[in-house]
């Protein structure tokens, strides 16, 4: 019986259904985010670049559409990184560990 190689642990590993199930989580969080963060980012960057009457719209005193919209690029950007980090303890850490522990010990074997 031939010996297992590193690689062929790290292959096995990556071809798991524990591998791609972990991987379909990460992904379906990451993406719909990174999507939506990016149509949000740039909406208020063609939002300023272009429609600077409705930007320039004061809301309070001398607070307008403008700087309200760059403020909350920063509260979106706290809170994403908030849900994620809520997401991956539920959901991301556990498998992740155990998959890890499995190729660890597989890789000892060889």
């Amino acid at each position: 019986m031939a010996t297992r190689t590193e690689e062929d642990v790290w292959v096995d590993a990556q071809q798991s259904a524990e591998f791609r199930a972990h991987r379909k989580r990460y992904r379906s969080f990451v993406f719909p985010f990174a999507v939506g963060f990016l149509v949000w980012y740039f909406g208020f960057i063609l939002l300023t670049t272009f429609a600077r009457d409705f930007v320039s719209t004061p809301v309070w005193g001398s607070v307008n559409v403008a700087f309200v919209l760059a403020i909350l690029q920063f509260v979106t950007t706290f809170f994403i990184a908030w849900l994620y980090d809520r997401y991956a303890t539920r959901r991301l850490d556990g498998p992740g560990r155990d998959l890890k522990r499995r190729v660890e010990s597989e890789l000892a074997q060889c």
